[in-house]
């Protein structure tokens, strides 16, 4: 573990993480896609302190009629964001079963210089054939296939931001040369289905790598920065930790907390009404701020971070700003995003070497 710092997540796609949040929305549900919705919410968690949002994503649509399906695309939402704020880290949901590596990488790479390094990478997987049909292409139907092409696309993608040098670009006026190719290298993979040769089309990303988030189970461990966890009670969250073997360790978490206007039980039953809540495995929290608290408490002795899931933003995430955060900064259990600081320096994970660079040469004293 990093420290005595609990890093905290939030979860901001839709109106929260029941499929039916949007009817206690504080907002009608023709704003939901607007990027006022967005700035909004990303604008509350950074000033609540919240060290990164993370946004899900899927070529299908997020939720069945009268439910509300329309989504924009995350990478896209998180480039909006990333011009809208200053400290928050950004973290698209980006499925690499049907799209191309090279170009999630560029577009990857792209937000990392935009938001001045404060980008990251949930990997997740396309399961429905229905997505398949989306994107034009045969079904990964087996999940140790769709798992291989987790596995290659990170992989691929981390050699393609490798593939620039970070002295690259040199702007030379003086020779009319705008970047030394010596320093840009072919990354030649080849993998079970495709091959790409390189190099990128962006230069190496202000991170060098950006921070990579997924389900240890799903990516190996060494091609992840952090492990996304999941378990019913912290027994079962602290064996996932334990057993993750990446350098930091998120906890996922649901929420649903008591408000000025209604209990957490009661705001639960009012959308149950509607759909229900799907258990997921994750640890679940319906209750008081305070409870909350309490429980954030006892992770920290066990993971790194949080990444919380509100039932509904609207009215969990003011309860989280206003009671939560503020009493775990108290106890001295979480820590503020600084500015000008990367994501990669805030989670405390070192900026890697390139790979392919040559190491320096040090000449011996005497």
């Amino acid at each position: 573990m990093s420290g005595p710092a609990l890093h905290l997540a939030l979860e901001i796609d839709g109106d929260g993480a029941h499929p039916a949040a949007w009817r206690r929305a504080a907002h009608s549900p023709d704003q939901l896609l607007t990027p006022r919705r967005v700035a909004g919410v990303a604008a509350v968690a950074e000033n609540a302190g919240f060290t990164l949002v993370t946004l899900d994503d899927g070529v299908l649509p997020p939720g069945a009629a009268p439910d509300p399906v329309g989504r924009i695309g995350a990478v896209e939402r998180a480039a909006f964001i990333a011009a809208s704020t200053s400290t928050v880290g950004i973290a698209p949901v980006v499925p690499v079963t049907y799209a191309e590596p090279f170009h999630v990488s560029s577009q990857l790479a792209s937000l990392d210089h935009i938001s001045g390094g404060r980008a990251g990478w949930v990997v997740t997987e396309e399961e429905h054939a229905e997505a398949a049909r989306a994107w034009g292409r045969p079904q990964v139907a087996d999940a140790d296939a769709r798992a291989r092409e987790s596995r290659d696309g990170v992989e691929v993608a981390r050699a393609l931001w490798d593939s620039w040098e970070d002295d690259a670009v040199i702007r030379s006026v003086a020779t009319s040369r705008y970047l030394d190719r010596g320093r840009l290298h072919y990354i030649d993979f080849t993998g079970e289905t495709y091959a790409v040769k390189g190099p990128a089309i962006v230069p190496r990303p202000p991170q060098g790598q950006l921070v990579v988030l997924g389900r240890p189970e799903r990516v190996p461990a060494a091609r992840l920065d952090v492990a996304l966890v999941a378990g019913r009670d912290l027994a079962a969250v602290t064996s996932a930790a334990a057993a993750a073997g990446t350098p930091r360790v998120f906890a996922e978490v649901e929420v649903a907390l008591d408000t000025e206007k209604a209990g957490a039980a009661e705001r639960v039953a009012d959308l149950e009404r509607h759909a229900p809540w799907t258990d997921r495995g994750r640890l679940r929290h319906i209750g008081s701020a305070e409870q909350l608290v309490a429980l954030l408490g006892e992770l920290s002795r066990r993971v790194d971070g949080v990444r919380l899931r509100p039932l509904v933003l609207d009215e969990d995430l003011p309860v989280l700003s206003r009671l939560v955060l503020p009493a775990l900064s108290e106890r001295r259990l979480v820590a503020r995003p600084l500015p000008g600081t990367s994501l990669r320096s805030t989670l405390g994970l070192e900026r890697p070497a390139n790979r392919f660079a040559a190491p320096a040469v040090q000449e011996e004293t005497r």
